[in-house]
């Protein structure tokens, strides 16, 4: 079983950065994949990355693709993204997850099994 807790969100203007860490317990963090979904306002949670359990690979989202960056480092069980060239429509609520699916999988939150309870990320124009 894994717990997981998000933080770093805040305000920030328009083309300024946020970095967003998602700690994690459990002992076996090493074997998710893990990835970070956003909810807007009256939308539906979206995929924004993944990253698989060694870190080697990683996947975006075409609107965040060139912006941002997953990382994780298994040692300390943490997971992270740098958020860069923010946009006010990169504006949500983030949530990191935890998936025991194959990568190509975990674009879809119905295969994670464990979730963050969210941090706010508010960009101003």
């Amino acid at each position: 079983q894994v717990q997981l807790a998000e933080s770093g969100g805040g305000l920030v203007q328009a083309g300024g950065s946020l970095r967003l860490s998602c700690a994690a317990s459990g002992r076996t963090f090493s074997s998710y994949v893990m990835g970070w979904f956003r909810q807007a306002a009256g939308k539906e949670r979206e995929f924004v990355a993944r990253i698989v359990q060694s870190g080697g690979n990683t996947y975006y989202s075409d609107s965040v693709k060139g912006r941002f960056t997953i990382s994780r480092d298994n040692a300390k069980k943490m997971v992270y993204l740098q958020m860069n060239s923010l946009k006010p429509e990169d504006t949500a609520v983030y949530y990191c997850g935890a998936a025991l699916a194959l990568a190509y999988l975990t674009v879809e939150e119905k295969y994670y099994g464990y979730w963050g309870q969210g941090t706010q990320v508010t960009v101003s124009s």
